[in-house]
C-alpha cells in the first residue's frame, strides 16, 4: 500500500516542481531538465513518472484546472446567497499575488494558444470552466431576484471572465499599478453597474 501513495506523492510533487520551473523559465524555453533541476531529481527519474515534457505539462494543467476551479466551485456551493457567491467567486479567481506560481503558468498557457493543438484544448478546458462558474452564480440571482443583470447570462459571464484574466495577468506580471484588493475591487465594482451587486468578501 506505501508505493502507490509515495508515487502519488511524487507525482505531486513534480507538478509543483513544474509550476515553479515554469514561472522561472517560462513555457516556451522549459525542459524536463529544467523541472529536474527544481525538484531536486535527474531527468531519467522524471521520465519513470512521464513519457515526456507534454504528458507532465498536461497533467500539470490538470491539477491546476482542479486546484483553481474545483475548489472555487466547492467554495460557491457552500453559499447560499448569489451575492456572496459573486464576491467569492471574483477573489478566488484572481492570482494571490505576482509570486502565485500556478496561476503564473495557467495564464502561460493563454499565451501559447495556438502553438498547438495541445495548447488550444487546455486553454479551452480552463476558459469553459470559467465561464460555467460565473454563468451559475448570474443564473442563480437571477432566478432568486437580486441581480438583474444588463447583459445576458453569457455575455455577463464572459465579461467577468475577461477581467478576471486581465487583471489576473498584470498581477502574476508584477504591474506595481496593479493589486489583488484593487483588482477584485474593480471586477465588483463592474459587476454592480451591471446589475449584480456582490457583498464584501475577505480573501
Amino acid at each position: 500500500m506505501a508505493r502507490p501513495r509515495r508515487q502519488e506523492e511524487r507525482r505531486a510533487a513534480l507538478i509543483e516542481a513544474t509550476y515553479a520551473a515554469g514561472k522561472e523559465h517560462g513555457l516556451r524555453s522549459l525542459s524536463l531538465t529544467d523541472v529536474a533541476a527544481t525538484a531536486g531529481l535527474t531527468r531519467g527519474a522524471i521520465l519513470y513518472y512521464y513519457e515526456d515534457l507534454d504528458a507532465l505539462l498536461v497533467e500539470a494543467h490538470a491539477a491546476g484546472i482542479q486546484r483553481f476551479c474545483d475548489e472555487r466551485d466547492a467554495a460557491l456551493a457552500a453559499l447560499a446567497d448569489p451575492r456572496e457567491q459573486l464576491a467569492a467567486a471574483i477573489d478566488a479567481g484572481l492570482p494571490d499575488g505576482p509570486d502565485d506560481a500556478l496561476m503564473s503558468l495557467l495564464y502561460e498557457f493563454d499565451v501559447l494558444a495556438g502553438n498547438s493543438a495541445l495548447h488550444d484544448e487546455l486553454v479551452q478546458k480552463l476558459y469553459l470552466r470559467q465561464l460555467a462558474t460565473y454563468r451559475g452564480v448570474i443564473s442563480a440571482g437571477r432566478e432568486s431576484g437580486v441581480f438583474v443583470p444588463a447583459l445576458d447570462d453569457e455575455q455577463l459571464a464572459m465579461t467577468m471572465v475577461a477581467l478576471e484574466d486581465a487583471y489576473g495577468l498584470h498581477i502574476v506580471g508584477g504591474n506595481a499599478l496593479m493589486t489583488v484588493p484593487k483588482a477584485a475591487a474593480a471586477m465588483r465594482a463592474v459587476a454592480d453597474r451591471l446589475g449584480c451587486p456582490s457583498t464584501t468578501f475577505e480573501r
